[in-house]
């Protein structure tokens, strides 16, 4: 008589990877800011030593766990496309810019200089070749077959889809230097503390809340923006039905108008 088969047991659902993203780069961070985590009693900064080098050492803990986060990411999935290595870079350059102490106008100018840099380099770009937002477009198509990617990469040569994607770009990039300013705005306003009080690290925890979503909404508008100025010269050259998300029927567009 055959042994019965043991049923497998159920998988545990995974934790998806936006909601690790969101715990390292905003929970966490903020956590470690607030004078009294939760109600609690309990600080960071007092953990580490308190007062003015306190504040300062959990002002620099909470500016590099998104930082180490990034890199960890980096690493352990060995993901070495042009997207995560700018998303490394861009990781790299804020983890520098915390060791920059200052409060006030040169704060606010701190907390968006990333977005600034991003915005006058994809700017720069567009004056080249390579448009950066063509960098993410090709990351898009990285689990296609050989012969769609490469269908997809003669398309982005093509001058009409070119001149889409440099526009794609320059909006993109206004967008974000828009969002850096709404950001630097925001922290002028409200962080107004001096650096290395428990007030600093309190306002600075309240506009990292704050600012999250609406930093997202505006990042989006960026992108949707610029996917419609790159999809509009697509269809302009290959027809309606072609679609550089859709590398297969935009190989099959170009066979069809040659």
């Amino acid at each position: 008589m055959s042994q019965p088969t043991a049923a497998p047991k159920p998988q545990r659902a995974r934790i998806p990877k936006t909601v690790w993203d969101l715990v390292f780069t905003l929970v966490i961070p903020i956590l470690i800011l607030s004078p009294n985590i939760l109600g609690s009693g309990i600080s960071v900064a007092e953990l580490l030593g308190g007062g003015t080098g306190g504040n300062v050492r959990a002002y620099l803990v909470a500016a590099l766990v998104p930082v180490a986060y990034v890199l960890v990411d980096l690493l352990v999935n060995r993901n070495v496309s042009p997207v995560a290595l700018i998303g490394g870079a861009g990781a790299i350059f804020s983890g520098a810019l915390a060791f920059w102490y200052v409060d006030g106008f040169w704060y606010a100018i701190k907390d968006s200089a990333r977005s600034y840099l991003t915005g006058i380099l994809f700017l720069v770009s567009a004056a080249t070749r390579v448009p950066f937002f063509r960098v993410f477009l090709d990351a898009a198509s990285i689990g296609e077959k050989p012969e769609d990617r490469a269908a997809t990469a003669e398309a982005m040569r093509d001058p009409g889809v070119h001149k889409g994607l440099v526009w794609g770009t320059v909006a993109f990039a206004l967008v974000d230097l828009v969002g850096g300013l709404v950001n630097s705005v925001v922290n002028y306003g409200r962080v107004t503390a001096r650096f290395g009080t428990d007030a600093f690290n309190a306002q600075v925890a309240e506009v990292n809340a704050i600012m999250r979503v609406p930093g997202l909404v505006i990042s989006m508008i960026g992108v949707f923006i610029a996917i419609g100025l790159v999809q509009r010269a697509v269809k302009a050259r290959y027809g309606a039905g072609a679609s550089v998300f859709e590398p297969a029927k935009l190989a099959q567009a170009m066979r069809e108008r040659g």
